[in-house]
Parts: structure tokens; sequence; C-alpha cells
């Protein structure tokens, strides 16, 4: 147990992280509200800005409580603290302060901590690395008592305001090469993504789940982002690797997942045990992680592009999944309201493709519309009756969606 005023002495020394002029307010900021009855939970990938944005939040509470559970002086925080912590809130911070707690997955048993702190009335906001801690981390605890975010690197439009440029093609195209990670944007060090990502495999994958080694988790990592978009199944990706089983590649998958470093996108189909057996795509968190780590021989803009597309759909929290039949057509992602095709420009070589891809897409059941999204063209193509959309990247992804 940590004595009552060593707690003290470190919880009075820390200070939340500084949001200079030069922090952009993220999108998330209008869409997440303090309340008193609910944990409000922030996940995302490491260095995303989940802690600038508890900052953000703690400017409208000057009163906010604040504790960054990765400080190395809390190391051994254990349940058997937690009344003394309490009763340190308390004392530091009036009654109806909200308390945020940064990276809660440093402390077993946080869960507890959060709960007693939603007893007393507090509002209380979290932060941690994991996709699996709005879920089946929470436990009974927490069960209907949570409000999950995803905190992600910057978007387009946020990177816009923070680089000051204006929407357009060179703009997006500088998106597409740099990426989002705000410290990444303010360095301009590559460094930076090399160790980001020995970070994740390292800390948030080895370590957490008392792997022995990390060479097949970091070796399925690197590959995976190097061929974003691509169907790939586990018993390739096991064979082509030299992974010992094809068990042990579905846990380093859904380890990667869990850490918001890679994304799975299912093939679309009304079956669900269809659907579990087809190889799914994968897309990376970042293009720039994604391009520091994995380079190609060759500018692909199409699928950075591409992924740059996913990252906006799965902000908005759509269900996505891509579709085609073999050897005849394929689209890249089928939403409940679109049947989307990427490409970075229709050419006569691809044009048949794109559309057909679109068009077939846009017929599987339900309501969807054709649409197809290039870097910088803009068109009205109607085949066979239907109205299919050829819209700009940069306008779509900093347009309302």
């Amino acid at each position: 147990m940590l004595l009552r005023s060593t707690l003290l002495d470190i919880l009075k020394d820390q200070r939340p992280p500084t949001v200079t002029d030069r922090e952009v307010d993220r999108e998330l900021t209008h869409a997440v509200s303090l309340r008193s009855r609910y944990a409000l939970v922030l996940t995302g990938v490491r260095r995303a800005g989940k802690s600038v944005l508890q900052a953000q939040l703690m400017r409208e509470r000057k009163d906010a409580f604040y504790c960054n559970l990765e400080d190395t002086r809390l190391y051994g925080l254990s349940p058997e603290d937690f009344p003394t912590l309490l009763s340190l809130v308390d004392e530091l911070a009036p009654r109806a302060a909200p308390v945020f707690l940064d990276e809660v997955r440093e402390v077993p048993e946080w869960q507890r901590l959060v709960r007693s702190l939603l007893d007393r009335n507090r509002s209380v906001c979290v932060t941690g690395s994991n996709a699996s801690l709005p879920g089946r981390e929470l436990g009974a605890k927490l069960t209907g008592r949570h409000l999950p975010f995803e905190v992600f690197p910057f978007s387009y439009t946020e990177y816009l305001a923070y680089t000051r440029q204006r929407p357009g093609a060179p703009s997006l195209t500088s998106y597409l090469e740099d990426g989002g990670f705000p410290a990444f944007l303010r360095e301009r060090d590559s460094q930076i993504l090399r160790e980001l990502l020995r970070d994740i495999v390292q800390r948030d994958i080895t370590a957490r789940h008392g792997l022995r080694e990390t060479r097949h988790v970091m070796n399925l990592a690197l590959f995976l982002l190097a061929n974003t978009g691509q169907p790939l199944s586990m018993q390739g990706l096991t064979k082509g690797l030299r992974i010992p089983s094809v068990a042990q590649t579905g846990r380093y998958l859904e380890f990667l997942q869990d850490s918001y470093l890679l994304f799975a996108v299912p093939k679309f189909n009304p079956s669900f045990r269809k659907r579990v057996v087809t190889p799914n795509k994968y897309y990376a968190i970042d293009n720039g992680m994604r391009r520091v780590n994995s380079p190609q021989a060759t500018p692909d803009t199409g699928h950075r592009l591409e992924n740059a597309v996913f990252l906006a759909l799965r902000r908005l929290g759509q269900a996505v999944s891509y579709s085609g039949e073999k050897h005849s057509w394929e689209c890249d992602f089928v939403t409940p309201s679109e049947a989307i095709q990427v490409c970075a420009e229709l050419t006569p070589h691809n044009r048949d493709r794109e559309i057909q891809g679109s068009l077939r897409a846009s017929a599987l059941p339900g309501k969807r519309r054709p649409l197809i999204i290039t870097l910088d063209q803009r068109d009205r193509i109607t085949v066979e009756g239907k109205a299919i959309e050829v819209i700009p990247a940069w306008e779509w992804l900093a347009g309302p969606k």
C-alpha cells in the first residue's frame, strides 16, 4: 500500500497536459459531455490525443480533479489504496467536481474505483488504450453506467486545422502521406511512429498478454500494415508468416485490433456462418504509421485513400463490410446506406470495374446509394437508369456524411 502522505504529494504534483493555442479542438468534444450517473470512457490507440481531449474537457471545469495512473510513482497502486485515494479526492476537489483518470488499465480492478466515484455522484472520465475497455473489461461493476467514445488520430478536417491548410487535392495528398498522429505532425520525425509501433506491440500486446516473444506479432503487424485492403485468410497468414498455428494467428489478430493498431472488415453476407468463414480485409489506424513502418516500393495513393475512407466511416460508427464475387466484381465498402468504391483516379482502364462494383453492391439486400470516391474527380454517371456519384475525396472527407 502507498502511504497517504506519499499519495497526497503525488496527486498534488500531477497536472493534465497543457492545452496550447497550437492544439486543435477535437471534433469529439462536441459529442462528449460529463454526466454524474455515467462514466465517460475514452479509448483509442496510444498517442492519439486522449489525454489532450481530457484536458480540453477540463477547461470547462476549473475545479476538476486529474490523476494520471500511468505515473511511475503510482506503480503498485492497488484496490487496498482505493479508500485512501477516494478520501484524498474528497479533500482536494469540491464534492461536485468531476474526476478525470488517465490510463485506468494500469491499476487492477479500476472498475471498483470508478463505481465508487459514481456512487458519490461524481462525474467521471477515464481513458485507456484498448478496444475491449468499454466492453468485457468493464464487468458487472459498470454495466449500464458508462458511455464509450473512440479517439482516433486527427481526421482530415482536424489535420487541416492543425496544419492551416485548405480543403483540396494538395492538402489531401499531404494528409495521406503524414497521417494524423499529433506528435509526428509536431516534430516531423518518422522515428516517433516507429517507436510508437514498438510500444504498442511490446506494452499493449506482449507485456499485457504475457507473450514470451514479439517476433510473430510484429511480423503480422508489419505485413497487415503493408497489405491494407486485401482479403487475407488466417490460414494464409499462418502459413505465409510461419506462425505455429491458426489459433495463435487468431489470438494475435485479436490483440492487434484490441490495441487499435488494425481493424478487420468482413465480407458482406446475410448469412452469419458465411461471414465468419470468408477472409477479412484489414485497415491501419493511420496512414503515416503505415507508410513509415511498411514502406512501399512505389507510391500507393489508392491504398492510402481507401484506408482514409475506411477510417472516416469507422469514426462515424458505421457498420462496414466489403462485397464481391470472385473474378467478377468487388466493392470496397458496403454500409447501411452506401456502396462505395475508392480509387485514386477513374481511367478508361478501371472505369467499368469501378462502376460495376458500386452498382452490384448497391443492388444487395437493402437500399444503398452507389458512390465512387476519387482523389480529385467529380462526375455523375448514369448506367442502366441508375445514377452513380463521383466525388472528390477531399470534399467527402471534409463535408457532412
